[in-house]
Protein backbone atom coordinates (compact mmCIF):
# COMPACT_ATOMS: atom_id res chain seq x y z
CA UNK A 1 0.00 0.00 0.00
CA UNK A 2 1.27 2.81 -1.13
CA UNK A 3 1.81 6.32 1.42
CA UNK A 4 -0.84 9.10 0.31
CA UNK A 5 0.87 12.43 -0.84
CA UNK A 6 1.24 15.54 0.98
CA UNK A 7 0.24 18.42 -0.23
CA UNK A 8 3.21 19.98 -0.60
CA UNK A 9 4.42 16.89 -2.56
CA UNK A 10 1.23 17.30 -4.78
CA UNK A 11 2.54 20.87 -5.25
CA UNK A 12 5.50 20.16 -6.26
CA UNK A 13 4.55 17.26 -8.59
CA UNK A 14 5.09 18.92 -11.79
CA UNK A 15 4.11 15.82 -14.02
CA UNK A 16 4.47 16.83 -17.80
CA UNK A 17 3.15 20.17 -16.89
CA UNK A 18 3.22 22.48 -18.27
CA UNK A 19 1.72 22.03 -21.36
CA UNK A 20 0.19 24.16 -24.33
CA UNK A 21 -2.19 22.03 -26.50
CA UNK A 22 -4.87 23.05 -29.29
CA UNK A 23 -8.68 23.02 -27.60
CA UNK A 24 -10.54 19.97 -28.75
CA UNK A 25 -13.17 20.55 -31.17
CA UNK A 26 -15.70 18.77 -28.14
CA UNK A 27 -14.59 21.65 -26.29
CA UNK A 28 -14.66 24.50 -28.27
CA UNK A 29 -18.51 25.32 -27.58
CA UNK A 30 -17.52 26.04 -23.90
CA UNK A 31 -14.05 27.89 -24.56
CA UNK A 32 -13.96 28.55 -27.95
CA UNK A 33 -11.09 28.13 -30.56
CA UNK A 34 -7.18 28.29 -29.89
CA UNK A 35 -5.15 26.77 -27.06
CA UNK A 36 -5.43 25.76 -23.54
CA UNK A 37 -2.67 25.80 -21.38
CA UNK A 38 -2.12 23.41 -18.30
CA UNK A 39 -0.02 25.26 -15.81
CA UNK A 40 2.13 23.57 -12.92
CA UNK A 41 0.89 23.46 -9.27
CA UNK A 42 3.55 25.72 -8.15
CA UNK A 43 2.69 28.14 -10.93
CA UNK A 44 -0.66 28.60 -9.11
CA UNK A 45 0.34 28.99 -5.60
CA UNK A 46 3.53 31.43 -7.22
CA UNK A 47 0.76 33.47 -8.51
CA UNK A 48 -1.42 33.11 -5.60
CA UNK A 49 1.34 34.36 -2.78
CA UNK A 50 1.52 37.60 -4.21
CA UNK A 51 -1.57 38.79 -3.49
CA UNK A 52 -0.45 41.13 -1.02
CA UNK A 53 -2.97 41.76 2.59
CA UNK A 54 -6.10 43.39 1.84
CA UNK A 55 -5.92 42.65 -1.85
CA UNK A 56 -7.87 40.25 -3.63
CA UNK A 57 -7.77 37.53 -7.08
CA UNK A 58 -10.26 35.45 -8.78
CA UNK A 59 -9.15 31.69 -10.06
CA UNK A 60 -10.30 33.50 -13.45
CA UNK A 61 -7.97 36.54 -13.19
CA UNK A 62 -4.92 33.59 -12.47
CA UNK A 63 -5.98 31.80 -15.41
CA UNK A 64 -5.66 34.89 -18.01
CA UNK A 65 -1.99 35.37 -15.98
CA UNK A 66 -1.21 31.82 -17.32
CA UNK A 67 -2.47 31.74 -20.74
CA UNK A 68 -0.75 34.96 -21.28
CA UNK A 69 2.72 33.52 -19.66
CA UNK A 70 2.27 30.42 -22.03
CA UNK A 71 1.09 32.24 -24.72
CA UNK A 72 -2.45 30.42 -24.56
CA UNK A 73 -5.39 31.45 -25.81
CA UNK A 74 -6.77 30.20 -21.71
CA UNK A 75 -5.90 28.63 -18.98
CA UNK A 76 -7.70 25.07 -18.45
CA UNK A 77 -10.51 25.95 -15.70
CA UNK A 78 -10.66 22.99 -14.17
CA UNK A 79 -6.89 22.29 -13.56
CA UNK A 80 -6.60 25.75 -12.41
CA UNK A 81 -9.30 25.21 -9.44
CA UNK A 82 -7.39 22.13 -8.63
CA UNK A 83 -3.97 23.42 -8.35
CA UNK A 84 -5.68 26.11 -6.69
CA UNK A 85 -7.05 23.81 -3.81
CA UNK A 86 -3.50 22.03 -3.47
CA UNK A 87 -1.55 25.29 -2.79
CA UNK A 88 -4.15 25.62 -0.31
CA UNK A 89 -3.58 22.43 1.17
CA UNK A 90 0.19 23.07 1.10
CA UNK A 91 0.07 26.58 3.11
CA UNK A 92 -2.43 24.72 5.30
CA UNK A 93 0.10 21.76 6.07
CA UNK A 94 3.00 24.62 6.40
CA UNK A 95 0.75 26.50 8.75
CA UNK A 96 -0.19 23.51 11.19
CA UNK A 97 4.10 23.08 11.05
CA UNK A 98 4.58 26.37 12.48
CA UNK A 99 4.97 28.45 9.47
CA UNK A 100 4.35 32.11 9.71
CA UNK A 101 4.47 33.15 5.85
CA UNK A 102 2.41 30.68 3.95
CA UNK A 103 0.40 31.28 0.65
CA UNK A 104 -2.94 33.62 1.60
CA UNK A 105 -4.98 30.85 -0.15
CA UNK A 106 -8.01 32.99 1.11
CA UNK A 107 -7.68 35.73 -1.15
CA UNK A 108 -8.26 33.80 -3.87
CA UNK A 109 -12.19 33.68 -5.22
CA UNK A 110 -13.93 31.92 -7.30
CA UNK A 111 -15.61 34.14 -10.13
CA UNK A 112 -17.95 37.09 -8.72
CA UNK A 113 -16.03 37.27 -5.40
CA UNK A 114 -17.61 33.91 -4.11
CA UNK A 115 -15.32 32.26 -1.37
CA UNK A 116 -14.29 28.64 -1.98
CA UNK A 117 -15.77 26.27 -0.06
CA UNK A 118 -13.45 23.40 -0.97
CA UNK A 119 -10.47 25.35 1.04
CA UNK A 120 -9.12 23.94 4.35
CA UNK A 121 -11.31 24.62 7.01
CA UNK A 122 -14.19 25.46 4.68
CA UNK A 123 -15.85 28.30 3.94
CA UNK A 124 -16.13 29.50 7.89
CA UNK A 125 -12.54 29.58 7.48
CA UNK A 126 -11.98 31.82 4.57
CA UNK A 127 -14.32 34.28 6.25
CA UNK A 128 -12.61 34.52 9.34
CA UNK A 129 -9.03 34.84 7.31
CA UNK A 130 -11.52 37.41 5.12
CA UNK A 131 -12.54 39.48 7.47
CA UNK A 132 -9.58 39.80 10.08
CA UNK A 133 -7.92 41.65 6.89
CA UNK A 134 -11.03 43.98 6.44
CA UNK A 135 -12.95 42.06 4.05
CA UNK A 136 -16.86 42.30 4.45
CA UNK A 137 -18.63 38.53 3.54
CA UNK A 138 -22.26 38.29 2.84
CA UNK A 139 -24.31 35.31 1.90
CA UNK A 140 -25.11 34.46 -2.14
CA UNK A 141 -27.64 32.48 -2.53
CA UNK A 142 -28.34 29.07 -0.02
CA UNK A 143 -24.40 27.69 0.97
CA UNK A 144 -22.30 30.45 -0.94
CA UNK A 145 -20.94 33.81 0.22
CA UNK A 146 -19.04 36.52 -1.16
CA UNK A 147 -16.92 39.10 -0.35
CA UNK A 148 -18.87 42.29 -0.55
CA UNK A 149 -17.38 45.39 -3.58
CA UNK A 150 -14.86 42.44 -3.85
CA UNK A 151 -13.82 44.16 -7.17
CA UNK A 152 -12.60 46.76 -5.40
CA UNK A 153 -9.78 44.88 -3.88
CA UNK A 154 -8.36 42.97 -6.87
CA UNK A 155 -4.94 42.79 -7.85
Amino acid sequence: MSKRKTWKEKLHDSKDFPRVQPIEEHQEKMWGEGTIVIAKPIEVDEIMKKVPKGKLITINKIREILADKHGATIACPITTGIFARIAAGAAEEELQQGKKRITPYWRTLKAGGVVNEKYPGGIQKQIEFLELEGHTVIPKGKNNFRVLDYEKYLV
